[in-house]
This record gives C-alpha cells, structure tokens and sequence, in this order.
C-alpha cells in the first residue's frame, strides 16, 4: 500500500480514533482528545473490536495500524480479525499477534453480469455472512470496523444485521463496491481523502481522516541515515535521491514494466540518484532475472 501524506496537522490516526467514538464503550474509554477543562475519563470495561480485512495489504495493514492504536491508549481492549483462509491475512495478522479466524467468501467476478455472480457468488456469500453472524454473536463485538474489500462484505453486513455499531474505512480516493454498498448500512464512513465524500450516497457519514499508519512507519529518520541502510557500499554524489517505486503488496504488472524499460537509463544518466522497486511478491524472480545489477538499485518484493 502506497503511503499518503495528509495536509491536514491532525496525525490521521488521532482523527480516525476520534470517530471510533461513536461506539458505547469506545466514549468510556476516551478515545477523543481532552482538553484543559474536561474531565479524564476512565475505562470502565474491556472494548471488543472486530475488524474485517483481507485481500491485500492495501486493507490489512491499516486495520494493523488502528488496532495498534487502540492497544496504545487501552491494553485490555479485545480484538478479532476476520478474514479469509487462503488470503495473505491469514498470516500477516497472526505474524502481528492479533487473533485471527476465518470465513470463506468470493469476490465479484468481471464482468459483473455473469453466470457465476448470477447463481454462484449469492450463495457464497449468504454463507458466508451467516458465518460470520455467528462469529460476532460468540465475540460479541462493541464495533465492527471494516476496511474494504469483498473480504470485508459478509463480516460487515452481518454486524448490520446483528445491530452492532459498523465503521467502514476507506483508503483509495475511489471507493470499490464492497464499501459502497457497506456505506448504506455504516455508523461512520472514514476517509482519506476530501475528494472521496463525493462518492458517496449518503454524505453525511463521512469524515476526512487521512489514512492510519503504522508506529513503526512513523518513526523519524533523516534521508542520510536511510540511504545508508539501504545502500551501504555506495558512495553518494551530489543530493543523494531516492525514488521509491510502490506497486501495491501484490505489485502491478504495468509499473514494473514501465521501471524495466527506464530503470537503467535513469541510474546511468543521473550519478545522484538511487532506486528502491518493491515489484510484489508474484513478480519478484521475474524481475530479479531481467533487471541487471546496479548498486543504486534494490529490488524487494
């Protein structure tokens, strides 16, 4: 997932915590920003929270992020994250040592109007959200938070059913379906963007804050001492610029393409610049076969 900076002096954090508010519990443990004349409040009891994220790392790592916030300003609170079998959250939650269990479900297929979304993909997902209605019925949730993604539906439309409070976030300047739709039924929509409010019906649920970030993205670091943990060996001319070349945790066909075909003559034309390509996972061998060494190039998955 590509980092977004807001404009906003606000962390994007801060702002997104504050909307999780509206939740009965989430008031008692203060989770806005007091001020000078308002009491501190105490937790009175454990906050549960279940996020449903999955897909790719574009909507798991910023429910990482929330939940690591949440954890800062009160240890006890309780988490479930809620995501399917085969997807990379399966072992990315757990490697954050955030509980995680599963629920089978499918995505659209393209074109929309299929025999497979017609007949296949109802069935699915009734199925789906009936297990994920029993999972929020044994965890008993005080707020659902999704991110985004079909992953996301069946979780988030059951807590509509069940009554629990449903935040969605939304991290893309467009939202897809599964949030379009989940907006209709959401307490809160959060997003990062002013532009998005536009995309949806109901206007009035949303709120601009940024995208969450992760603490360990967060920390300071100068330009000098970065360059030099990436590029131990090489001796830096001039600035010194480092291009960081995003293509999603799955990566993206089309811009590692585009990179092969300029990469070399832009390191050869410029002595001060300085490469770091994270191609995804499926195209890294790919990559790593028909890039030429460069020792101002790091390639990653």
């Amino acid at each position: 997932m590509a980092a977004v900076v807001c404009s906003s002096l606000t962390p994007p954090n801060t702002r997104l915590r504050s909307h999780l508010s509206s939740s009965k519990r989430i008031a008692a443990v203060s989770y806005t920003t007091t001020t000078a004349t308002a009491p501190s409040t105490t937790c009175t009891d454990n906050l549960r929270v279940v996020f449903a994220a999955g897909g790719t790392g574009g909507h798991i790592y910023p429910a990482l992020a929330i939940a690591d916030e949440l954890k800062i300003l009160n240890p006890k609170t309780q988490f479930l994250f809620v995501g399917t079998p085969t997807g990379m959250e399966a072992t990315t939650v757990p490697s954050a040592c955030y509980p995680f269990t599963a629920v089978p479900t499918a995505p659209l297929s393209r074109p929309l109007i299929s025999l497979k979304n017609l007949f296949v993909f109802p069935f699915v997902v009734t199925k789906a959200i009936f297990e994920s209605y029993k999972i929020l019925k044994e965890f008993d949730p005080d707020i659902v938070v999704g991110t985004g993604g079909f992953v996301s539906f069946p979780t988030c439309l059951a807590a509509a059913i069940k009554g629990v409070k449903l935040l969605i976030q939304e991290q893309n300047s467009v939202p897809g379906i599964a949030n379009l739709v989940l907006s209709l039924f959401a307490d809160k929509v959060c997003v990062a963007f002013n532009s998005s409010v536009e995309c949806f019906w109901q206007r009035n649920k949303c709120a601009v804050c940024g995208n969450p970030v992760r603490l360990s993205l967060m920390k300071q670091t100068s330009k000098t001492v970065g360059r030099w943990h990436f590029f131990p060996k090489v001796e830096v001319k001039g600035e010194g610029k480092v291009v960081l070349v995003l293509g999603g945790s799955l990566g993206a066909n089309m811009i590692n393409n585009v990179l092969l075909n300029a990469y070399y003559q832009m390191l050869n034309e410029n002595d001060d610049l300085f490469i770091i390509w994270q191609t995804g996972m499926a195209a890294f061998h790919e990559m790593e076969r028909r890039v030429r060494n460069h020792p101002r190039l790091l390639l990653s998955p």
